[in-house]
């Protein structure tokens, strides 16, 4: 299954299910939300997307703390949590995507290197948070987060195993 496929199923799942999504991206600057909103319908279970980039707007619209930016750093699993709980409290959605990620070409560190990137799914009061490390240069880190944080959703909602190429 290529990705608009993923997405036209999403959309279909989420419509089936009464769900209505939303996403609060960093690293992938609104790629989400773009691929989801490429499907037709797709306004009818997607509320949308807050592009939180600078830890100000993770602050300010998301409720992202700034201890946990201070002790953990924006790209962290305690981070992307709080971003998860917060889409979902500002928009009353059933499901949500977070990502948070290091895409580079700068920015890496020994702890932290360029491709690693925090994914969170929340679907009704389930909350599952992922740490991935995606090779490739920033384009191809922010792709593969987005494919990722697709088709893991999908994944969960339908209980089958997608894959894309």
């Amino acid at each position: 299954m290529n990705l608009t496929e993923t997405c036209q199923q999403l959309v279909l799942k989420l419509k089936t299910e009464g769900m209505i999504l939303a996403t609060a991206e960093s690293c992938t600057g609104g790629w989400i939300a773009k691929l989801i909103t490429d499907i037709s319908g797709s306004s009818q279970v997607y509320a949308g997307s807050v592009v939180s980039y600078s830890n100000a707007m993770k602050q300010a619209w998301l409720q992202v703390k700034s201890e946990t930016l201070t002790q953990y750093g924006a790209v962290s699993e305690p981070v992307v949590l709080q971003m998860l709980t917060g889409i979902c409290q500002q928009t009353g959605c059933q499901a949500a995507i977070a990502v948070s990620g290091v895409a580079g070409p700068s920015g890496g560190t020994p702890e932290k290197p360029v491709g690693t990137v925090f994914i969170g799914w929340q679907i009704g009061r389930q909350q599952i948070i992922q740490k991935f490390r995606f090779d490739g240069n920033r384009n191809a880190v922010r792709q593969q987060t987005a494919e990722t944080a697709l088709v893991f959703l999908l994944n969960k909602l339908t209980g089958l195993t997608v894959t894309h190429n």
